[in-house]
């Protein structure tokens, strides 16, 4: 009995992380990420992130969601390497901004994998368990 409850525990088990550019919040098949406002997302910040990608999803199936709260730029060149990452399975932007919003849908134009725009949290985390049927 222990050892099922210790499982189950660890299936639902999360973790925090603090950059200096973005907090990360890590599931068992997503990460939830929030940049800081005024931010430029570079290369540079796309390596740091695909190495903790790498870390904890080790080539299981994993979505990506940027929760928009924050003003903030990517370089576009960022999707073309995001897009290499084989077991990213899904991108996602989450955001109630108008311009967010359009901004995004820019953005999935560089990106070659399944990319979606949500007002919550809730529906990116759905569609991120439907993508990786979790």
């Amino acid at each position: 009995m222990f050892q099922i409850f210790l499982l189950i525990n660890f299936r639902n088990m999360t973790d925090k992380l603090t950059l200096d550019f973005c907090k990360i919040h890590i599931y068992d098949h997503y990460m939830i990420v929030t940049v800081n406002t005024g931010e430029t997302i570079s290369l540079e910040h796309n390596k740091t992130l695909t190495n903790i990608a790498d870390t904890y999803f080790d080539n299981r199936p994993f979505v990506y969601i940027t929760h928009r709260i924050n003003s903030y730029a990517v370089d576009p060149g960022v999707y073309k390497e995001t897009s290499k990452i084989s077991n990213l399975v899904g991108f996602s932007v989450v955001s109630k901004n108008y311009l967010a919003k359009s901004t995004a849908q820019i953005e999935k134009l560089f990106l070659d994998k399944p990319f979606e725009i949500f007002d919550s949290l809730k529906e990116a985390i759905d569609w991120a368990k439907s993508l990786t049927n979790s």
